[in-house]
């Protein structure tokens, strides 16, 4: 089993040098950079201003241009390129990339700060070891390698390169379901290994200064990307391997989901204790019984279990008709005893150990489920058929899809597909099988935003709307608190979406306080579905009576926050900026932060402490120096760059508002059905140290893929102006031009002021009295600016 090692060796004092590589020759044509050695040739490419891309070619190699992750074309960039006797030198706005020639050595520099620079670079090591190595800086923090339980700063760390679930983790888990070959540093800049095989990404795990990437075959290429802060470094890196596709509005509410619906009739009167206890709700997740009786020996049938789901269509009809959406579990194995085996063999669809020696059978072997195969996604009969499932369950009115066990969870080295053998395949399984299913609404249903729910996937897979989750954590307090930094690491990835079972998954451990809690932090998460074991209830409509109160409470928030979040959602759809954000993205220059999950961002305007122990009273929070915040429940101001001990509240999780921001906010409703902004809430925290502000509030359907792109779209901004005697809000709307605006009635609810006179549109406003908020009523009309002005 070859190998190709990636080395990236840290150091401060020197950088050591390959004295063994002989500068040759050079070419420079259509700006790309060939640099011939004496054992192979590189390639230098610059993609942007930000992003430059390397390949080394060995001698009796041929390049693969084709990569799994990439999808940008370079564009036409300014770039200078200069040689001397002893190097040669290509410059990009930001990156500077200089090659010595003796000894010979590539450096990176983003305006003259050196990042990163090859050491051995190339080096065939024995038979089964190659490697690439390079210094690095020992000071920085790293981040990265996908979704991990390890602590933010994730160096000392060697991560496998191999896609597998953890059942049942808490605080650790150093392997999980997504494994992204990608390092980000508190320097501003990442290093992205274009290569899909399984292998290892060593973050200096034997303390001596060394970041190994390795690998059993494949590219020897990587991206070095380079950001003016990590908003611009994450958006730069998503310009690489693709944005996320907005989602449907549908998938920001809530779930009712759990291990699982037997029935029919259980999915219909669960549906009916969220509407008699008038508790939001827009979709409902099916786990495996809608296709089999029991867990083992049913998976692969892929069709509805007849006798306990009779008839699938009027059930699907009157959940929809409820604004209930219904999402399936389906999974890429199809078991010997399933009803779908004969078929997929007869079409040769599934994957093979031996083409030659077994004339094209089917692979099998045995997991937990039964004796199994893989559908060969690689393979275009493979994909057709698989995807031909999902469009006759679309066709029948399914709402979206969930992928389970697309690691895939068991997937001998043995196995062969069209794609290439199982370990070099293995982590691409999920993000192909997202893309087949994305694909596959764009050709046949191009007016419907897809939900694609996956347990596993790779570089760029958020491209394909992959919305993924963070597995079968623990149902324990442990678990809840590796939930945060898997959330915000795989934000910085690309993957906003990450989110977790609430309440947690593993075990039967009945602990109300901890779901709470678990559904609190939930309410600023990218995705609100709580899911578990069926031994333990799940959903919020099937507590007890007090904790469904308190319950219902955090779902109906979250239904009162969704123009907020559905604006964070169209940022990391035009951006890639992640909705849950660490709080070094403010502070990238503050050595404290580069290790904190606790609390965190949720867009740009709240900060948020989870409570992740049981009975806690108080706890100590970092308030940002960019800004005053005030309690999102009592209005408390707390100032800018202080640690305070807060006190904690049973009912919520300290949250905070950033000083001069704007929040919209409508009333509860019971699913998005009936979202409207005819009438909503936007509330201004007042500060006055802030002298001006801006915040939006984007809308469309909520369903029409593209919609910003088609100009069917509105985007209402607002603005404050703050001088020390009065405060000026102003609204205005900006309209696609294939939408259609209505009237709007906005109820202003300025926190934090004393108001003296106030103003709509020039027109004095008498108030009796004055209540905290202050509320002032403005009616939008389309193509007006609508003004606010208090004298305090």
């Amino acid at each position: 089993m070859k190998k190709i090692i990636v080395l990236l060796l840290i150091t401060t004092i020197s950088f050591a040098q390959n004295a063994n590589r002989k500068y040759i020759s050079h070419s420079w044509k259509n700006n790309i950079l060939e640099v011939k050695t004496s054992d192979g040739s590189y390639l230098v490419k610059p993609y942007s201003h930000k992003i430059v891309e390397t390949s080394f070619i060995p001698n009796g190699e041929i390049f693969n241009p084709n990569s799994q992750a990439v999808i940008k074309t370079p564009e036409k960039v300014n770039v200078t390129f200069k040689k001397t006797e002893s190097s040669l030198v290509l410059n990009t706005r930001n990156i500077t990339v200089v090659i010595n020639k003796v000894p010979f050595k590539i450096t990176y520099s983003n305006q003259g700060k050196v990042l990163i620079s090859e050491k051995l670079g190339y080096t065939k090591v024995n038979d089964s070891t190659q490697t690439l190595s390079f210094n690095l800086d020992n000071s920085e923090a790293l981040y990265g390698g996908g979704a991990r339980a390890l602590g933010m700063n994730r160096r000392g760390n060697r991560l496998p390169l191999y896609n597998r679930a953890h059942y049942g983790y808490e605080t650790k888990a150093e392997l999980m379901n997504f494994c992204i070959p990608l390092v980000m540093s508190s320097k501003l800049y990442a290093v992205h290994f274009d290569n899909s095989a399984i292998g290892y990404l060593d973050l200096d795990s034997k303390k001596d200064n060394t970041l190994t990437y390795e690998t059993i075959s494949g590219r020897k290429t990587y991206q070095v990307i380079v950001g003016d802060n990590w908003t611009d470094l994450v958006s730069n890196y998503t310009d690489l391997t693709g944005k996320q596709p907005l989602l449907p509005r549908w998938s920001l509410g809530n779930f009712s989901s759990c291990f699982g619906y037997h029935s029919q009739e259980e999915v219909e009167n669960t549906i009916k204790k969220f509407e008699d206890n008038k508790i939001p709700v827009d979709a409902i997740i099916l786990d495996l019984y809608w296709f089999g009786k029991t867990v083992k020996g049913t998976m692969g049938n892929l069709d509805w279990d007849k006798d306990n789901f009779p008839n699938p269509d009027k059930m699907i009809s009157d959940l929809n008709a409820k604004g209930v959406k219904t999402v399936l579990i389906t999974e890429p194995f199809i078991l010997t005893t399933s009803s779908k085996w004969q078929e997929a063999v007869d079409k040769k669809v599934l994957v093979t150990d031996n083409p030659e020696a077994s004339g094209g059978k089917p692979a099998t072997w045995d997991f937990y489920f039964g004796n199994t195969s893989v559908v060969d996604i690689f393979k275009p009969e493979g994909k057709n058929w698989f995807w031909n499932i999902y469009k006759r369950l679309i066709n029948q009115g399914v709402g979206g899809m969930w992928g389970d066990l697309g690691e895939p969870e068991v997937f001998p080295s043995k196995v062969i597909t069209a794609g290439g053998k199982a370990d070099e395949v293995h982590n691409i399984y999920g993000h192909n099988w997202a893309k087949l299913i994305a694909d596959g609404y764009k050709k046949d249903f191009p007016t419907q935003r897809p939900f694609i729910l996956m347990r596993a996937g790779y570089s760029g897979s958020q491209r394909f709307g992959m919305v993924p989750w963070s597995g079968d954590v623990s149902r324990s307090w442990g678990g809840l608190q590796s939930q945060m930094e898997i959330a915000l690491q795989m934000g910085m990835q690309g993957l906003g979406y990450m989110h977790s079972d609430l309440g947690g998954f593993a075990g039967d451990y009945f602990d109300n306080e901890l779901y709470l809690r678990w559904l609190q932090y939930g309410v600023f998460n990218p995705i609100f579905r709580p899911h578990a074991q069926e031994d333990v209830a799940s959903e919020v409509a099937r507590k007890d009576v007090a904790t469904m109160a308190k319950a219902k409470k955090q779902v109906e928030l979250r239904y009162q926050l969704m123009p907020y979040n559905y604006t964070l959602s169209f940022d990391n759809n035009q951006k890639g900026t992640p909705l849950m954000r660490p709080l070094f993205f403010e502070e990238p220059n503050n050595p404290i932060l580069t290790a904190v999950a606790e609390t965190y961002f949720w867009g740009n305007d709240f900060l948020v402490t989870p409570i992740t122990k049981a009975g806690v009273t108080s706890t100590d929070v970092y308030f940002p120096k960019s800004s005053n915040w005030f309690d999102f429940y009592t209005n408390e101001k707390h100032a800018a760059g202080a640690t305070e001990t807060v006190k904690v509240n049973e009912d919520y999780i300290p949250t905070f508002v950033r000083g001069g921001s704007f929040i919209p906010m409508i009333e509860t409703i019971q699913n998005t059905t009936k979202f409207s902004l005819a009438n909503f809430n936007l509330h201004y925290y007042f500060d006055g140290n802030v002298t001006n502000s801006s915040g939006k509030l984007y809308n469309d359907d909520g369903a029409t893929p593209n919609a910003f792109e088609k100009e069917q779209y509105e985007i209402i901004n607002f603005n404050s102006n703050n001088n020390s005697k009065s405060l000026v809000i102003k609204m205005a709307t900006v309209t696609g031009k294939n939408f259609t605006s209505t009237d709007k009635t906005v109820s202003v609810l300025i926190h934090n002021i004393k108001a003296k006179r106030i103003f709509v549109n020039g027109q004095e406003q008498i108030y009796k009295t004055f209540h905290e908020p202050l509320q002032v009523n403005v009616t939008m009309t389309k193509g007006t600016t609508q003004e606010v002005k208090i004298e305090y």
